[in-house]
């Protein structure tokens, strides 16, 4: 069975999910019905250490091999084949074996302003009542002691950011002509040209896609004494599944999420004295990512006119991705 052709490797919470979503509607390329199966971030089971719900993230992971090449039997002849697990850029042991599986893989990179992606990777946990911690900062200062106690890489927010230090790895593996690196903002505001330029980059036709629909829009429930009491339970029932079979910890929490993020307001923007207290986490990697890329990223290190990606109000009918499932549709 074959592996992929091209994997979507990173940032986490830069419009990978809706990537993935737009992709898979061109008809030469065929991407894994299971977007983020974080194949390569292990040799073997995932760790059973982990933060709030991580035993459930853990348990959605294609980690044997033959479940892995399944995802890609459907593949119609000629097409090329493609899946999305943002963790791959962060993760220099996945960046190895990914290199070892396919050398000839293309490689797909979305970077976004590292202190927006870290206030949106918070907001999601926090919709979902995972993350305990009601603002953003105080949540970063936590993050080496959750990296020290084997939090999963979905709770490192600040070091999912450092960009610069992932893509000075990447290249010592890959050539650069086999990676594409693009911002976030170009797929929110010039979403037809940029995946043009994504077609480009994988050798099949363009025109063909040009729109990124709204996927894995997070909704922002209201602190407060609703939230805390459902979060809590959220947590508890979280732990409570690392212990019962199959998907019943799911079935347990999942009502508890959509209570949690009923009426939930649009994702709330970054405040400046927010943002300002998160830039010089990134300073020093900015200046290596500058030297890596050649490309200017200065715009990052000051104020934003407009904080936030594919926002708003929650489309209709959608909840929060579970980017271990097969997609539906």
């Amino acid at each position: 069975m074959p592996l992929p052709d091209f994997l979507v490797i990173g940032a986490p919470k830069a419009g990978t999910t809706a990537l993935h979503a737009a992709l898979s509607r061109h008809p030469s390329l065929h991407m894994s019905p299971v977007k983020e199966p974080k194949f390569f971030l292990t040799d073997g089971p995932p760790s059973g250490r982990g933060g709030p719900g991580d035993a459930q993230t853990h348990r959605e992971h294609v980690w044997r091999r033959e479940d892995y090449e399944a995802l890609f039997a459907a593949a119609p002849p000629g097409a090329l084949r493609g899946e999305s697990t943002p963790f791959y850029l962060y993760d220099r042991a996945a960046q190895r074996r990914i290199r070892a599986a396919i050398p000839h893989a293309r490689l797909i990179v979305v970077l976004r302003d590292p202190v927006e992606r870290a206030h949106s990777n918070w907001a999601h946990l926090w919709s979902a009542g995972l993350e305990p911690v009601g603002d953003v900062v105080r949540a970063c200062a936590r993050e080496e002691r959750r990296i020290a106690a084997g939090w999963s890489h979905f709770w490192h927010y600040l070091a999912l950011g450092r960009y610069g230090e992932q893509l000075e790895h990447l290249y010592t593996l890959f050539r650069r002509d086999q990676v594409l690196v693009f911002r976030y903002r170009d797929l929110v505001d010039r979403p037809a040209r940029t995946l043009d330029q994504i077609c480009v980059f994988l050798g099949v036709e363009t025109g063909v896609v040009t729109e990124i629909p709204r996927e894995n829009v997070t909704a922002h429930p209201e602190p407060g004494h609703r939230h805390r009491l459902l979060s809590a339970a959220l947590r508890a029932g979280a732990e409570a599944g690392r212990f019962l079979p199959g998907g019943l910890g799911t079935a347990l929490t999942e009502p508890l999420e959509g209570l949690l993020q009923r009426r939930g307001n649009a994702r709330r923007p970054l405040t400046w004295e927010q943002r300002r207290l998160l830039i010089p986490r990134f300073v020093r990697d900015i200046e290596l990512l500058q030297r890596v890329t050649g490309e200017d990223f200065g715009d990052w290190l000051g104020p934003r006119e407009r904080s936030g990606g594919l926002v708003g109000t929650r489309p209709d009918g959608q909840r929060q991705a579970r980017n271990g499932r097969p997609r539906s549709g």
